[in-house]
């Protein structure tokens, strides 16, 4: 079969080349320690385990030396590239790394470093609610609090947010290779700022498909998320 008639391969970008300046911590985030293994290892582990990725990138930073202690860095379906100045930089390199094997209707599935409390059934999950999709999406939840605006200072209330139709983003985000190609590209020629890949894809007319994710994929940016991360993974089948 022909690299045009082949049917639609998955691959994953795990964006792990932050420094996570919150945690204050003496080491980026992704390589503290979780339930006895480094945090990335535990965001890695459904991926490694999902039989419909036919490979694995993870962008490191540039310089990073701990990646490579790893023993999951020895994963045949693994590799590692360097990232750049922002995150969207970063999933491009990725992407990029993918150009040589990946067709235009590949589905790339984007997720963060920081939320090692991803499991498989939420992949399984993306990956078939996406599978006849023209363009992809994201998992996200919704928005259950009352959400206040605060003012510049962010001491005061100025406003209370219509939660109805609000969801929050998370990843893994799934979108074809080529139309996340260009869409991160553009952003980054134009200098649009996108927080995440979804973004991308709506600064060029798309519009998402929401499929609706768990509450226990948490992203960790304070130090106190690692506490609830190891509360969350020692509750899950199987333990941490």
């Amino acid at each position: 079969m022909s690299r045009q008639q082949r049917a639609a391969r998955h691959w994953a970008v795990i964006a792990a080349a932050g420094q996570g300046e919150r945690m204050s911590a003496e080491q980026p985030k992704q390589y503290l320690s979780l339930c006895g293994r480094t945090l990335l290892e535990h965001t890695l582990r459904p991926f490694v385990e999902c039989p419909a990725l036919s490979g694995i990138v993870v962008v490191i930073a540039s310089g990073d030396s701990r990646w490579s202690d790893l023993p999951v860095a020895l994963d045949p379906r693994i590799r590692a590239v360097s990232g750049g100045a922002e995150r969207m930089h970063s999933v491009l390199n990725g992407l990029n790394e993918l150009a040589r094997e990946a067709q235009a209707t590949d589905w790339v599935l984007v997720h963060d470093a920081a939320r090692p409390c991803i499991d498989r059934a939420d992949l399984e999950r993306l990956i078939n609610s996406l599978e006849d999709d023209a363009v992809g999406g994201l998992l996200a939840v919704q928005v259950r609090d009352t959400l206040k605006r605060a003012d510049r200072a962010g001491e005061h209330v100025m406003a209370t947010v219509e939660r109805e139709g609000l969801w929050a983003a998370q990843t893994p985000q799934m979108f074809r290779y080529e139309l996340l190609h260009r869409a991160l590209d553009g952003a980054v020629r134009t200098g649009l700022k996108v927080t995440d890949e979804a973004g991308a894809v709506e600064a060029l007319g798309e519009r998402p498909r929401l499929v609706s994710g768990s509450p226990r994929n948490i992203k960790v940016t304070l130090p106190e998320d690692l506490s609830l991360a190891e509360a969350i993974l020692t509750a899950a089948p199987g333990g941490a």
